[in-house]
């Protein structure tokens, strides 16, 4: 039997499968056994993985048992209904779906604010990412709550079509062209056309006016945040970026705190950067920061002038990486440690 540590990747030649592929291979993973997994249509094609290609294996017939950990990011309906076979078979499975998310039992971990949850988890766990606009979201903010509380967030986010796959990266290149030629531009991975234009809708819209996406950010930060009582109130906007999510993030603290504090606890943080720069260039974007970078991104910190502990803040972050791939391959290092093979 071998001692190498075995990897399935379900979604592997998805847009955040081929990203989770490559970055296990940039985190020490290149070594390991690696289950690229798709649907049957995918079956005659190869992924890369570092140096080698690795064929595809059809998902429905794949033997969880053969692997030690699952990485999933196939959507929700795979999910649900493979995550707990591979559970079964005594595979750990890290979920990048929404699908086990508000599961009280099952962890919702972004490894820079709740990594203890990850302790002491048995083969076999599942563990959930959150969604992308909600861990960058955190990661810029985990610091302030954790020294001053904070009792409400408001939230406007302007999220790449990279967010909706493939087909919405396909939409945003091909109604640009036909825009700059002046053709008909006809929407289909989006409701609207996505080319030079913003859509304030992401997912359906829910029985009190917001959508799900929306909503998302408020369910996913009490949860990592173990604070039921914060309040978020957010705005989803899709707008036409290839990679990386914006958000436009004004938060209300508990206790005072000053904006001095403020900056010496997020350079002190974790995957993430502050800018404190304020010279127009050196403002971080989705596309001069964000994008193909691991770190979550501040710029514009300032006091809210008109709360008296309100704060104001812009944050960027590479919505495949870090807001998916990355995040998972995190909790896998975390969970794995320093060893990167096991005993099977």
């Amino acid at each position: 039997m071998s001692n190498k540590l075995r990897i399935a990747v379900v979604g592997a030649t998805g847009a955040v499968g081929e990203s989770m592929l490559s970055i296990l291979v940039e985190n020490g993973f290149k070594d390991c056994t690696i289950h690229a997994l798709a649907s049957e249509k995918s079956l005659g094609k190869t992924v890369e993985f570092g140096k080698r290609f690795v064929a595809v294996e059809v998902l429905e017939d794949f033997d969880f048992s053969q692997a030690d950990f699952a990485l999933f990011s196939a959507g929700g309906g795979t999910s649900l209904k493979y995550v707990p076979r591979a559970s079964a078979a005594g595979c750990t499975v890290i979920d990048n779906t929404s699908a086990f998310r508000q599961d009280d039992d099952i962890p919702l971990v972004v490894p820079e604010i709740n990594a203890d949850l990850l302790e002491g988890l048995e083969a076999g766990a599942i563990v959930a990412n959150p969604n992308c606009s909600t861990i960058q979201m955190l990661v810029a903010i985990a610091p302030i709550h954790a020294v001053a509380g904070i009792e409400r967030i408001n939230v406007a986010t302007y999220q790449s079509v990279s967010g909706a796959g493939r087909k919405g990266m396909e939409e945003l290149a091909r109604q640009t062209m036909d825009r700059l030629s002046f053709k008909d531009v006809v929407p289909s991975a989006f409701a609207q056309p996505i080319a030079f234009n913003a859509i304030p809708v992401i997912d359906t819209m829910q029985d009190n006016d917001y959508t799900r996406e929306e909503m998302k950010l408020q369910w996913e930060t009490s949860k990592i945040l173990r604070d039921p009582a914060i309040g978020v109130n957010a705005t989803a906007v899709r707008i036409p970026v290839f990679f990386g999510h914006s958000e436009a993030v004004h938060l209300e603290t508990t206790r005072d705190i000053s904006i001095a504090e403020v900056r010496e606890l997020m350079h002190a943080a974790p995957g993430l950067e502050l800018v404190e720069d304020l010279s127009p260039e050196a403002q971080v974007t989705a596309v001069t920061h964000a994008a193909g970078k691991d770190a979550v991104y501040v710029s514009r910190l300032r006091r809210d002038h008109t709360h008296p502990r309100g704060i104001n803040l812009w944050v960027v972050g590479d919505n495949v990486r870090k807001g998916a791939a990355l995040n998972a391959v995190q909790i896998l290092k975390t969970m794995v440690g320093d060893k990167m093979s096991v005993e099977t």
